[in-house]
């Protein structure tokens, strides 16, 4: 499960920990006590309703990316210090988990701010819409795993860090490819001699 919650909350840390406080609250999965407090619950609500819309919107869908830079990683190194504390995934020590949950967040978080960068420009906002909505399935598809079959979800998890990183980059590298196309067509526009009457 720590593999799991640590990826998903480099791509949506309050529907991480929403879902996985709702899923041990209603007995799906034995999950740590921390996460299902109500407060953290309401919390974690609240938050999503505002990523939910922010997400979807070009420019600012990066800006709470570079916000949240710092947040994802923290709250999966919570995440993963909890479960290790109630014994979820005792396997590994609390600084243990703590660590490898947020590598795995800031790994996943940088994937998708980099993803969303390239995507921003494009003059449309569906692709955006369909960015974050596609990664909100995901997260949730991911964290019901998780509380099915952790085991699973791991490597699933694994699988998606490694996907989600290729297309961040293949992203990058084309929207530097058009970037410097824009530049150039800029510049030879601009270096063209106005037609002497």
């Amino acid at each position: 499960m720590l593999v799991a919650a640590g990826w998903c909350s480099g791509i949506n840390a309050y529907l991480t920990v929403l879902l996985l406080g709702i899923g041990g609250r209603l007995g799906w999965a034995e999950t740590p006590e921390s996460l299902q407090r109500p407060w953290v619950l309401a919390t974690c609500a609240a938050l999503f309703a505002v990523e939910f819309v922010v997400d979807k919107i070009p420019l600012l869908d990066s800006a709470w990316d570079a916000l949240h830079t710092l947040v994802r990683p923290s709250v999966a190194a919570a995440v993963g210090a909890a479960a290790a504390a109630a014994g979820t995934d005792a396997a590994l020590g609390q600084p243990w988990a703590s660590l490898l949950a947020a590598a795995l967040a800031l790994t996943a978080h940088l994937s998708k701010a980099s993803s969303r960068l390239a995507i921003n420009l494009s003059p449309e906002p569906a692709t955006n819409v369909a960015a974050s909505l596609g990664e909100d399935i995901v997260v949730a598809g991911v964290v019901g795993l998780a509380l099915a079959n952790p085991e699973l979800a791991a490597i699933v998890a694994v699988v998606l860090l490694v996907v989600f990183a290729a297309v961040g980059l293949a992203l990058l590298s084309l929207a530097r490819r058009a970037l410097r196309a824009i530049r150039r067509r800029r510049r030879g526009g601009a270096g063209a001699a106005p037609a002497s009457g």
